[in-house]
């Protein structure tokens, strides 16, 4: 029986359509797609190799992180790796004297000749009388049960006793795709969380190729920390913070320190600045104002919200300096909103605290406070500094920047800029900060 005509037209249009698509594709060239990225690739670390690790090394200055002054001695933390103890005693000439050896450090603080520093799930309390020969005094355990260092997560795994972390590997391979009209598009992806660019071959590889300098001072013989720091000492108490609690400890004696009871926050808490009797913490979210009026038992007072971004905190007089970025150290995704910018936010009302202004940044990290100077990071894109006597018009009035560094922060202390950065420690005299003098540099080594 001959078909009917509707069905030999769709027929024909089946075929038609066939016989298009497979004209089109052969006249599409095939390129080969070049794609490097950085992934993860797990470890495990036991408990009984993470306690017995901590000792006097040797290690070159490869990835820093956290910067921290006592005395004439600056720490540098090598992320997860340790702490790097440089004789500071001339600006213009630092001297290494010494690497700690600590699995899963970050962040460090230091009163007397102890230093208080986290071991992934630890608080190991170490003395450094002599930093060459260090000892490890005390060691307070199952402090923190998971983290986020270099941008990755770690866990504490109770069952196995150990610890299960993740190494940043650099991946490149090769994909074969089309590439219509030798147009070669830009193509995003992601791997272990974090957005890369793709990179496509030429057409030639197709395939057919006055007051206290900004910092966690504390009274007494305690050190200062940046405006990333986790640790601070404040009277005779050290307080951490986690991904989602404050943890304080009673350092009256400051080699048995002595957990009280934690205090729950909001997911994503990255850095806590004492001011006065008031903690500032900062978090992905927003900044909570805690008064430690009674240092065991900090209570809340209020929190100030603002969208997803990461988020460093510091407080001069009455207002709060809260830079807010759209990436992280690593490139990362900080948030939902590609916002770069300073919040100066009134807390004269601590229980109330409100936005005042925003000021446009490029990508802003660490900053500190020697009034009337604010210095702020701004990541690859360097370092700026403002006066900020007038706070309503701190983008009025630049003083300096410097372009031809990475800054991720700060410490300003006695007229001496400490500035780190992937780039290594910079050192800066800015007695006069129009115009700042360069003291001295450790450049990190590229490995």
């Amino acid at each position: 029986m001959e078909k009917p005509i509707h069905q030999k037209k769709r027929n024909l249009s089946v075929i038609l359509f066939v016989a298009i698509g497979f004209f089109l594709s052969s006249c599409q060239d095939k390129c080969r797609q070049v794609r490097t990225y950085r992934t993860t690739k797990q470890k495990v670390i036991s408990l009984k190799t993470l306690e017995s690790a901590v000792a006097n090394s040797t290690a070159d200055l490869v990835n820093p992180g956290k910067i921290y002054i006592k005395d004439n001695y600056l720490f540098i933390n090598e992320i997860k790796k340790g702490i790097h103890v440089i004789d500071n005693t001339n600006p213009a000439s630092p001297k290494f004297v010494s690497f700690i050896n600590i699995p899963g450090n970050v962040d460090m603080a230091v009163v007397d000749d102890i230093m208080y520093a986290d071991s992934y799930s630890d608080m190991v309390v170490i003395n450094i009388s002599n930093p060459s020969k260090i000892g490890v005094v005390n060691r307070v355990k199952k402090v923190f049960t998971n983290g986020t260092i270099d941008g990755v997560s770690w866990y504490y795994d109770e069952q196995n006793k150990q610890i299960v972390d993740f190494d940043w590997i650099t991946v490149t391979d090769t994909v074969d795709v089309i590439c219509e009209g030798g147009v070669y598009p830009q193509i995003y992806y992601t791997r272990g969380g974090i957005f890369y660019e793709t990179a496509f071959a030429d057409k030639s590889s197709a395939l057919s190729s006055s007051a206290p300098a900004s910092g966690s001072k504390a009274p007494g013989a305690s050190g200062v920390g940046g405006s990333m720091a986790r640790f601070t000492i404040m009277k005779d108490h050290l307080y951490a913070v986690s991904n989602q609690e404050l943890i304080p400890f009673n350092i009256a004696n400051i080699t048995n320190p002595i957990i009280q009871p934690t205090i729950k926050l909001t997911w994503g808490i990255e850095t806590i600045f004492p001011y006065k009797d008031k903690l500032f913490i900062g978090s992905t979210t927003g900044m909570h104002i805690y008064d430690n009026t009674n240092p065991s038992a900090p209570k809340w007072l209020s929190t100030y919200s603002h969208f997803k971004a990461c988020d460093p905190v510091v407080v001069y007089d009455n207002y709060a300096y809260v830079t807010l970025r759209a990436t992280n150290n690593n490139g990362g995704r900080c948030g939902q909103v590609n916002s770069n910018q300073l919040d100066l936010i009134d807390i004269t009302d601590p229980a109330n605290p409100s936005l005042v202004k925003s000021f446009d940044m490029e990508g802003p990290a660490g900053l500190g406070i020697d009034y009337p100077n604010l210095f702020i990071c701004e990541g690859d894109k360097g370092l700026k500094v403002f006066s900020m006597a007038d706070p309503m018009n701190i983008d009025k009035n630049k003083l300096t920047e410097f372009k031809n560094l990475d800054a991720f922060d700060v410490i300003p202390l006695d007229k001496k800029l400490m500035l780190i950065g992937k780039d290594g420690l910079y050192q800066y005299d800015y007695s006069d900060p129009k115009n700042l003098k360069l003291l001295s540099s450790i450049k990190s080594v590229k490995k």
